[in-house]
């Protein structure tokens, strides 16, 4: 996939593989979560490789709530092989030859007989090859964890043109405020004057007084420095989401911001235009939280 690889924190992964007697079935599932926590149900017998098993889960995963379900089948664990002890063997035969010497009695032990015996031939459990038994389930691993992360890199992308669609149209809202802002202070002044010249009989206007009330309600409703932080979060949004790596957590603390300057836009507004037009944009800022909360 070209370009930067937003992961979404939802996935899912599965693996099985079958090597001789041998046969595992991994499933790994991942849903949003703050940090990265992992939960693991696997047979008993594995227990001893947990610790490696979530090792090379943080290879591939920084974040999200992870669940990975394993099933291991080994056939050849019910298999044993069977030894043979020579040198018991061995003097047991002396022994009998002794005997048979001794009572003048002719040696009539047969080989039959002679495996009978305790501990010429023991039967033993096949032993068990750890390090390739988890180099067998450390490949199973890692291929459902490339799985998982294939599906997160498709969901991420799908997230990041939902983004970026979302972040167009908070500009587009923002160019509206700032084209709107400058009108409002024309009619401002020009409701001013009309009331002045009501109120007075002559049509004599203080226009050095007007301008300083016109200039003190500018300075109360003034939203150009929200305005241009505004545009400057969203361009920094999008540079962001055109990064590798982990960027949920700056992600949500660019669109804390935005939602700060549209409640300062909001307070300040004295126009039911701007005052619609900033409600759309804390609305559209939301929801670019809500996708933000799915972000590796």
């Amino acid at each position: 996939m070209e370009g930067s690889m937003i992961k979404s924190m939802t996935g899912f992964g599965r693996y099985e593989c079958i090597e001789g007697q041998k046969k595992i079935i991994i499933e790994i599932k991942s849903v949003n979560h703050r940090y990265l926590e992992t939960s693991i149900k696997m047979p008993k017998k594995l227990n001893v490789f947990e610790g490696r098993i979530r090792d090379v889960l943080k290879k591939h995963i920084s974040r999200g709530k992870i669940d990975v379900f394993i099933i291991y089948e080994d056939l050849t664990q019910n298999q044993v092989s069977l030894k043979y002890n020579s040198d018991l063997a061995k003097e047991y035969m002396r022994i009998f030859d002794e005997m048979s010497r001794q009572f003048q009695r002719v040696n009539d032990v047969t080989i039959g007989a002679l495996s009978r015996y305790p501990e010429v031939i023991v039967m033993e459990e096949a032993c068990v090859d750890e390090e390739a038994l988890w180099n067998f389930i450390k490949n199973a691993v890692d291929s459902a964890c490339k799985q998982l992360v294939e599906t997160r890199i498709l969901e991420g992308n799908n997230l990041k043109n939902d983004l970026i669609g979302k972040l167009d149209k908070m500009q587009v809202i923002v160019d509206y405020i700032k084209e709107r802002s400058p009108q409002i202070m024309k009619e401002y002044r020009s409701k001013l004057e009309n009331k002045v010249k009501e109120l007075l009989s002559d049509t004599h206007i203080d226009e050095s007084r007007i301008a300083t009330e016109v200039i003190i309600y500018a300075d109360k409703i003034c939203v150009d420095e929200e305005a241009v932080r505004l545009e400057s979060h969203i361009e920094h949004a999008k540079n962001c989401l055109n990064e590798d790596g982990g960027i949920g957590r700056k992600m949500d603390f660019i669109a804390q911001e935005m939602n700060r300057e549209a409640n300062t836009i909001l307070s300040k507004a004295n126009d039911i235009d701007i005052s619609n037009h900033a409600i759309e944009l804390k609305t559209e800022i939301e929801k670019v939280r809500e996708q933000i909360q799915n972000i590796e």
